[in-house]
């Protein structure tokens, strides 16, 4: 005797759907791994006021080998993640650290004063304050009602 199976349109679709939606992903992204000498940090970049706030995540560089620079409104951040020393006799069973050299250019919203722009750095994380120029902070005018 013949096994009959109920066909479920929408399940085909889903099937379908998920079946493209794999292609897409792996075709448009790639590992990191691809890129053996050069690895992004991490960035967020909010506003308030008066200034425009850039954390960059950065373990294990030195704050005095990350190189900072702003021409016109593109802020430049550079640096390099560097291996300690490479163990000879061991054979690596995992190792998902990258090194190597970093740069991350990233435009900015708004003008800013970078002679008055401060820095720190604290666990691994580069903050960056730049304050805005005069013409595009926000003015508020009180009006007198006569």
């Amino acid at each position: 005797m013949a096994n009959l199976t109920r066909f479920e349109p929408l399940h085909e679709i889903i099937s379908l759907r998920e079946a493209m939606d794999r292609l897409f992903n792996d075709a448009f992204t790639r590992p990191l791994s691809l890129v053996p000498d050069s690895r992004q940090p991490l960035v967020d970049i909010y506003q308030t006021k008066d200034e425009i706030v850039v954390k960059a995540t950065v373990p294990g560089v030195k704050p005095e080998d990350i190189d900072v620079s702003i021409t016109n409104d593109l802020l430049t951040i550079k640096g390099e993640f560097k291996e300690e020393k490479k163990i000879e006799e061991a054979t690596y069973t995992l190792q998902e650290h990258q090194y190597g050299k970093f740069e991350r250019a990233l435009p900015l919203p708004v003008p800013v004063k970078t002679a008055d722009a401060k820095a720190t750095y604290k666990d691994g994380v580069l903050t960056l304050y730049l304050p805005k120029v005069e013409e595009v902070r926000p003015k508020t005018i009180k009006v007198n009602v006569k």
